[in-house]
């Protein structure tokens, strides 16, 4: 069974994000503010049902899914797309193919140690994004 990714985390380290939305189509003047914002991971587990909630100061985005189950996602407040996902365990990775206007476009959770990783990618620009957990110095 893969380690338990529920818990409050806090972003520690944000790596390559300008490239990553750059690749998503998103403005100049809206990744200077993103680049700024200090970002929060609340993920939850209720059954076989995920809620990753990814908050900060200016806009929140909720996502909810099963593993295994392709959903359709808009990913509103983020870069507003129409998306087809599917989410899986790849060993202890959690793994998220999105399918849309943007190609190879997804992301992975895992934890390594005590700090969850997430990276994202999309038309083959990686961003790697690392937090702790709320709490723990």
């Amino acid at each position: 069974m893969p380690a338990s990714l529920c818990g409050t985390w806090d972003i520690i380290s944000n790596d390559n994000l300008d490239g990553y939305m750059t690749a998503m189509g998103i403005s100049p003047s809206l990744q200077k503010i993103a680049l700024k914002l200090k970002q929060r991971k609340v993920i939850e587990q209720r059954g076989d049902k995920y809620t990753i909630k990814t908050v900060c100061t200016i806009r929140s985005y909720t996502i909810s899914f099963r593993a295994g189950e392709e959903f359709e996602e808009i990913t509103q407040g983020l870069d507003n797309r129409h998306l087809k996902s599917l989410v899986t365990w790849e060993g202890n990775k959690l793994v998220c193919q999105q399918t849309g206007e943007k190609k190879n476009r997804g992301w992975t959770h895992w934890i390594e140690e005590d700090k969850l990783y997430l990276e994202l990618y999309c038309e083959g620009e990686v961003c790697t994004q690392v937090f702790k957990k709320k709490g723990k110095e």
